[in-house]
């Protein structure tokens, strides 16, 4: 009888270390111990600078402008929605250190190597093209207000950095954020005081209610749980003695405090009243700033928008890596970045246009299938509480493993939730359809379904 070798775990190979103006090699693999380095609270601003950026900003502008709520409805709104993906950010980012396996990787278990393509695909799409082109057009506009070049040259500034930094890969993307950090959190601060002195917090609001308030929830959601598909990207070369906490709490508080602030500063630009809030967002925001600030935002909405898509591009190439596709080369995370900064600048050229309307159902079609996803993934955690991640890890790189529960999940509670509870323009689920006042609540119900499936189908797990 033939006795087979167990599968092994892929080892990434090549010397990198914390040099920073280095092209990172190798794609998806496990980082060696040797390669480690780093602490934990890095992740504050890795996870703080991407956020500080005009995306967030609109949130809390949508939640007041589109969605009818008040201030103090669009603020709780915020928090709840926020903290929900920040929450989930932090656990799954805890995972890295131990694991030394970037995010889409790890999601092998619950799905299985042939039915992680599922969210791994959707992923590669969503953040290497969806998120990319969403922060490329709020950067260039910026850059557009703020030197009157033509949006489409302004765009292809922006992008040209975005996908260098993507390109070269992790140490120079972690530098990027660190050094971006101060520089876009003293601007901001100035710009959110200027702003919430001038804002009327009694504002009521046009009439949202409960539907606006759970819109505005699963919009802050899906922007924050946006992140959770890259978490253990930035922490898997962290030391594999890390501790969790630490690391689970500075990349969860990078993503809650920055979206949560500049979220309400929206709100409270909305409140101001003047301008287009919706058609023109960027100039309707720094037309309540004197003159100065107002250029030094614009400035900082680039570079913020930059710092975004730094994270955007590199995790694309990670998700598509995580297709299991097969490249010989030793520099195949970084050609597969070059390919998603110029599928997402193609994107993007088409959404300068009418940005605001296309950028809120985005954040619900994000909402949509992440739910269901961290429904899958969060409910196997639970069920391998007690494991050390490292015994599951040959089961990642082994092409034979199975787990068909997590893909049926996902899809069933996708399928379900938005035929439902979906509530958008091209779309109104049979709830909203029925009841208005509901709102959108499909990414709370895909979760739920889902995770019930996932437990369902336990006998199906091997």
């Amino acid at each position: 009888m033939t006795v087979l070798e167990p599968p092994a775990v892929a080892v990434r190979e090549g010397s990198y270390g914390d040099k920073v103006a280095a092209i990172e090699p190798g794609g998806v693999e496990f980082i060696p111990l040797s390669e480690r380095h780093g602490r934990p609270r890095q992740l504050f601003w890795t996870w703080m600078s991407p956020n500080m950026e005009f995306a967030t900003i609109f949130l809390g502008v949508l939640a007041v402008a589109a969605f009818g709520l008040g201030f103090w409805a669009a603020v709780l709104a915020v928090v709840v929605g926020t903290g929900l993906g920040a929450a989930a950010h932090g656990v799954l980012s805890a995972r890295g250190p131990s694991a030394g396996l970037p995010q889409m990787v790890l999601g092998r278990l619950p799905f299985g190597y042939r039915g992680n393509i599922l969210p791994s695909a959707v992923n590669s799409v969503a953040a290497g093209i969806g998120w990319f082109a969403v922060n490329s057009v709020s950067g260039a506009l910026a850059l557009n207000t703020l030197t009157g070049l033509p949006a489409w040259a302004c765009l292809l500034i922006v992008v040209a950095v975005m996908v260098a930094l993507g390109f070269f890969g992790h140490n120079l993307v972690q530098a990027f954020e660190r050094y971006a950090f101060p520089v876009l959190a003293v601007i901001f601060a100035v710009a959110s005081v200027i702003i919430l002195s001038k804002a009327h917090p009694g504002h009521a609001g046009s009439g949202g209610g409960l539907g606006g308030f759970l819109l505005t929830v699963g919009a802050t959601f899906g922007y924050a749980a946006g992140w959770n598909p890259y978490a253990a990207d930035y922490t898997r070369y962290l030391p594999a003695g890390a501790s969790r906490r630490a690391t689970g709490l500075a990349a969860g508080l990078g993503v809650f405090v920055s979206c949560v602030i500049l979220e309400i500063v929206g709100a409270a630009s909305v409140t101001i009243g003047g301008g287009d809030a919706l058609g023109q967002p960027t100039s309707a925001f720094t037309g309540h700033l004197p003159t100065v600030v107002a250029d030094l935002t614009l400035l900082a909405i680039a570079l913020g928008a930059i710092s975004a898509n730094a994270l955007n591009v590199y995790s694309g190439a990670m998700s598509l890596l995580a297709l299991g596709v097969r490249l010989p080369l030793t520099m195949r995370r970084a050609i597969v970045a070059l390919a998603c900064g110029v599928a997402g600048f193609l994107v993007a050229l088409s959404g300068l246009d009418d940005a605001g309307h296309k950028y809120e159902a985005f954040l619900l079609v994000i909402a949509y299938w992440i739910g269901p996803w961290l429904g899958v993934v969060l409910t196997d955690m639970v069920l391998r509480r007690g494991r050390d991640i490292r015994d599951d890890e040959p089961l990642m790189f082994d092409r034979g493993h199975a787990n068909w529960a997590g893909p049926v999940a996902m899809v069933v509670g996708v399928v379900l939730s938005v035929w439902l509870f979906s509530n958008q323009e091209q779309y109104v689920g049979l709830v909203p359809k029925r009841v208005p006042a509901v709102g959108d609540i499909a990414f709370e119900v895909g979760f739920l379904i889902s995770a019930a499936v996932y437990l369902a189908l336990k006998p199906l797990r091997r």
